[in-house]
């Protein structure tokens, strides 16, 4: 495959010159790369307000610093070593992603900053990373954990939707209408005469020739879309899950009159309101419960080991412990 061709336009162009053969990956490292970028780097794509607020307060200053070069306004260029996982062998877990950045020698990231971004002096936003590379990739790298503690639960949640989703493009494959699918993949992304058409902070045009199309549904924010066009293997497209805007919004807990002889019900709506981790001020603003009487329901709840307390400055942050995550669980079945 040849050099990128420049062109006038904000749009990147995968030409397809013939019917596509269309892959699905649930890789979710693509999932915690993309709400990094907008919950943290200032890459807004989408996420509602109180899950980035949430995903801002689990991450501790070094996993703030580490990310905001990674979306710096204007620039779409990232060395090599931090480019993402490829989801085309195989799915992607977030715990590979943060493997593979541990295995980085901080040398090497200098390099390719280097090589990025030619002579002279780096970007502003990247001159960090150079000066303390390993400080600055352990930091990354624990803001990608801290990222996942907090939206794994959301993704163990999202299965029904994500086995849709690849009955859906096995269905798009097998009847011959990848075109359509492709296009309603995201309004990023349109299918035109020539192949698809994805809006890009910097244009440049590739032939997908005869490499496949591996598509990676996300739990993202509607506008956001990671692709990868020059793979030599396989184009993949990253792209928010049909459905996943239901999942932002507080659930119906199933079983609740079971929960709720177990543990009261009270404590059984506390628990399900915590979707993901919030402070005492909104628990007791969405439930409509006085402070005082929502500090000793946590405290039996604490007690009990289904949630953890933790105070950020002056706000408490509650969350549900995996073994709250289990019970939840059980009463769904």
């Amino acid at each position: 495959m040849g050099a990128p061709v420049t062109t006038n336009t904000v749009w990147s162009e995968l030409r397809v010159s013939s019917t596509p053969q269309l892959y699905i990956s649930i890789s979710p490292n693509l999932t915690a790369l993309a709400m990094i970028a907008d919950a943290l780097a200032g890459r807004r794509r989408g996420l509602p307000e109180l899950w980035r607020r949430a995903i801002s307060s689990r991450v501790g200053r070094p996993g703030h610093e580490s990310v905001r070069p990674l979306a710096a306004p204007g620039y779409s260029v990232m060395p090599d070593s931090l480019v993402p996982r490829a989801p085309i062998g195989g799915d992607v877990s977030v715990q590979a992603q943060i493997s593979a950045l541990h295995d980085i020698p901080p040398d090497d990231l200098i390099k390719d900053l280097e090589q990025a971004f030619g002579p002279g002096p780096l970007p502003a936003h990247w001159r960090s990373a150079a000066e303390r590379p390993a400080r600055w990739l352990r930091g990354y790298a624990g803001a990608l954990n801290d990222v996942w503690n907090t939206t794994e639960p959301l993704w163990k949640r999202a299965r029904a939707l994500l086995d849709r989703e690849i009955e859906r493009v096995g269905v798009g494959s097998v009847r011959g209408g990848p075109e359509l699918l492709l296009g309603a993949l995201s309004n990023r992304i349109t299918y035109g005469e020539r192949g698809l058409l994805i809006s890009d902070l910097e244009s440049s045009t590739y032939e997908l020739g005869d490499r496949r199309i591996v598509l990676v549904p996300m739990l993202a924010g509607k506008d956001a879309l990671i692709v990868s066009l020059d793979h030599p293997e396989a184009v993949w497209i990253a792209y928010p899950v049909p459905g996943a805007d239901s999942l932002w919004r507080r659930p119906v807990a199933p079983a609740v009159d079971e929960l709720s002889a177990l543990v009261g019900p009270v404590r059984a709506d506390l628990l399900c309101a915590l979707d993901q981790p919030m402070t005492m001020s909104m628990l007791a603003t969405g439930m409509q419960i006085a402070p005082s009487g929502l500090t000793y329901h946590c405290d039996r709840l604490r007690a009990g080991r289904l949630i953890t307390r933790e105070r950020r400055g002056r706000e408490v942050w509650i969350a549900r412990t995996h073994r709250a995550e289990e019970l939840l669980e059980l009463f769904r079945r």
